[in-house]
């Protein structure tokens, strides 16, 4: 089964026009003088490659925010979910566990999550497309800087989205030998170590970079029945070779070899009952039993799961980026990439002791993915990319739902087959199986054109062919033994229903103009729209009409901003306003009868803007701001026959703030000692786009600090830090499962604590 404006009022255009003009107001003293230098107290400039060109972000046209390396280290930054906590308008919500994050950039989302889908924000590895669960494993630590675009991308990247794209870039090898270890320890008998180690192999022709990360802790949920286990626990190990070669002057390969594996203790489910039947009890009450109802004192980490397994989590991946200089001001840029992975994930999804509903989820992923560029440098205003993309992805899934496997339906005091078929289907087992197969082919261009000293023009279009195909389908009924006793649904009757293949062409682009002034502040405006291509409904079970392929989601995106430098630059001002015109969101829709389809909401809407600040009033302190607000509304649609307009989007708070500061307390000869604080404020958000009360989340903050000792050589630290420091409870989850009776709720992560301590040569 599925688990399943800035101002109000003001436009974006609007609010965008009165940022211009507070601009105009202030920027003749805010600005620096043209040609004056960076002082020591100026804001750390940020490098990027968003557009596919290394760039200063405060150079690039569009909505991105940027993580360093140092950042993510100093701010222990150890899942991808944690970027959430410094990048304004981004959400996570994990369904299915750590490392298995489901992202919400300005609202858009996805809420079928299954194994086999691909999210409207796509996730990027070194510039390679992870296309499935089953291919994220463990990827963040040894890296250079995280990207968040924000907005449809197409004209610059292998992978066509609506929503956005996060790009984690791992650290390069270089000829300068180096290494740098970290050992550190937390409650929950938390262990983490990484490192790295670098340096020249073959003089200045071939380098090489091994790094590893290893992390263990004991859960912090806490299972009350007896003899269970602590949940939520971790354990981990990744590794990543990385060889650098330049056989020629112009010439640069880096291959990149990776792989991880995870077998922790799974997490836990806090189930809610709707009403005072309990948990099944509409069901259970029929065999004159009691639905389950949680004790009163169960504390807020606390849970009563029967099924407490062990996840499995394994990736292998290998990629090779080439870099060839041409003649005529021309390079060429070539990416090929293999990613396998396999993810099983057991869970008491009742959140109870009983045996009303316990799911697992298995699938297996393999991707091949090839990505070439051909990019300009010319000396003239003129400069494009032109790019052609192609990328497979195999997965097989496997879903099994255990029914009220508690249930003795005949009374004669064994549950077995006879119970299951007298029941049907309680005391039964049921799921499904599937082989679904993706091409996408693309070619895509991007382009701008400098008209003025002052003014640019850019612009892109993309061509993109993507085919589907199911392969297998079938599901299957089994006593709660596991015994077969009959096929629901086969892949003739998948044929049949013409569910088992689709093709589709798309073109989309984006356009845009930015506005330079002789200070150095740039102002632009685009128009893009993004795709998201069909998807194959992997929740069917009962019936072949439930295996369904759900449209393509296209959003249009309207979107203005400013990247300003003030006061000698010590600050920088990031602004955006946009407009989304968002239509065909891909939903899945849960009968109360157990039955699902993938279907589509017609249209919905997204006003917002963001803005980042970050600040250095002196040279021992730096501040940042981050502050996203939007307001999302479905114009059309219906789910179980209620009219969804006027209804927020889900995972999309009206309000979201990240604040961070970093404190020089002392600048000693033997070191520095530093302090780093920062929180996450989020607004009230619903989980699903029904918009029900007991499935929102209130509003609520987290605060996470760090006091870290670095010596004077650089060679040498220890840091103390926590997360939640607070020790706030929170849901990043809740689904109403109506067919059960119940909301399943995933508790967010609560207080984090340890010590690291780190050497470098």
């Amino acid at each position: 089964m599925t688990k399943s404006c800035l101002l109000r009022g003001a436009t974006p255009l609007a609010t965008l026009l009165m940022l211009g003009v507070a601009h105009a107001a202030f920027a003749q003293t805010a600005a620096p003088a043209s040609g004056s230098p960076a002082g020591a107290d100026t804001v750390s400039e940020v490098v990027v490659t968003a557009q596919k060109r290394t760039e200063r972000l405060q150079d690039v046209p569009v909505a991105v925010s940027a993580l360093s390396g140092a950042q993510l280290s100093n701010q222990h930054v150890a899942k991808v979910d944690d970027i959430t906590s410094f990048v304004p308008s981004l959400q996570a919500t994990s369904p299915d566990g750590e490392g298995t994050p489901i992202f919400a950039l300005r609202g858009v989302s996805m809420s079928d999550y299954s194994l086999s889908q691909d999210g409207p924000v796509a996730t990027y590895f070194d510039e390679t497309y992870a296309s499935a669960f089953a291919l994220l494993g463990i990827r963040m630590f040894d890296l250079q800087r995280v990207e968040v675009l924000k907005g449809p991308q197409g004209t610059l990247y292998g992978k066509n989205t609506t929503g956005g794209a996060i790009n984690i870039i791992s650290n390069k090898p270089t000829f300068t030998p180096s290494g740098d270890f970290s050992v550190g320890y937390g409650n929950y008998n938390h262990w983490q170590a990484s490192g790295d180690v670098n340096g020249p192999l073959l003089g200045d022709k071939l380098a090489g970079r091994f790094a590893f990360t290893a992390e263990k802790a004991n859960g912090w949920m806490s299972d009350a029945l007896p003899g269970k286990p602590k949940l939520d626990a971790l354990d981990g190990y990744a590794g990543r070779l990385s060889l650098l070669a330049r056989p020629t002057s112009n010439s640069e390969f880096t291959l990149r070899i990776a792989g991880s594996w995870q077998n922790p203790i799974n997490y836990g489910i806090k189930g809610e009952p709707l009403d005072s039947t309990g948990i099944g009890g509409p069901v259970y009450n029929l065999f004159g039993l009691q639905g389950y109802v949680p004790p009163a004192n169960l504390g807020p980490d606390t849970v009563q799961n029967a099924e407490t397994a062990r996840r499995l989590a394994e990736t292998w991946s290998a990629s090779l980026h080439g870099d060839i200089q041409l003649p005529h001001h021309l390079a060429l840029t070539t990416i090929t990439a293999w990613d396998w992975g396999k993810l099983f994930i057991p869970e008491a999804s009742d959140g109870a002791p009983n045996q009303a509903l316990q799911i697992s989820y298995f699938a297996r992923a393999r991707q091949f993915a090839q990505d070439l560029r051909l990019t300009s440098n010319f000396t003239g205003p003129f400069d494009f990319m032109l790019g052609a993309y192609f990328n497979r992805e195999e997965i097989y899934n496997a879903t099994m739902n255990t029914l009220y496997a508690d249930i003795d339906v005949n009374g004669d005091g064994v549950i077995n087959a006879q119970d299951c078929l007298a029941g049907f289907p309680v005391a039964c087992r049921v799921g499904n199986s599937f082989t679904q197969i993706k091409t996408s082919t693309a070619v895509y261009t991007d382009m701008k054109y400098r008209l003025t000293d002052h003014i640019t023009l850019r612009g892109g279009l993309r061509y993109t062919r993507d085919d589907g195909r199911l392969g297998g389908f079938e599901s299957q009924f089994q006593d709660v033994q596991g015994n077969f006793l009959g096929y629901l649904v086969q892949p003739s009757d998948v044929a049949a229903e013409g569910a088992n293949r689709f093709k589709r062409s798309n073109v989309s682009g984006k356009a845009g103009v930015d506005y330079k002034t002789s200070s150095g502040q740039l102002f632009y405006l685009s128009f893009s729209r993004g795709y998201r291509g069909d998807a194959f409904n992997a929740q069917g079970f009962f019936s072949p009409a439930e295996v369904t392929v759900a449209k393509p989601e296209t959003l249009s995106d309207i979107e203005g901003g400013a990247k300003l430098q003030l006061f000698d630059r010590r600050m920088t001002l990031n602004l955006s306003a946009y407009h989304y015109d968002y239509q065909n969101m891909q939903f899945i829709n849960v009968t109360p009868t157990l039955l699902q389809q993938l279907v589509n909401l017609p249209k919905a809407t997204v006003d917002g803007g963001e803005l980042e600040l970050t600040a250095r009033p002196t040279h021992a302190l730096s501040l940042h701001l981050g502050l996203g607000v939007l307001s999302s509304e479905i114009q059309e649609g219906q789910l179980l026959g209620q009219d969804l307009k006027g209804h927020q989007l889900a995972n999309a708070p009206k309000i979201n703030t990240t604040i961070g500061a970093d404190w020089t307390i002392a600048d000693l000869s033997a070191g520095t000692l530093a302090l780093h604080g920062d929180s996450v404020i989020t607004s009230k958000q619903y989980f699903d786009v029904f918009n029900g009360e007991a499935q929102a989340q209130k509003a609520y903050g987290l605060v996470n600090g760090n006091l870290g000792f670095r010596s004077s050589d650089h060679r040498w630290g220890v840091s103390l830090w926590a997360k939640n420091l607070l020790d706030q409870h929170y849901y990043n989850s809740i689904i109403k499962v109506q067919s059960f009776n119940l909301n399943y709720m995933h508790v967010g992560t609560p207080r984090m604590f340890g010590a690291n301590l780190d050497y470098s040569f």
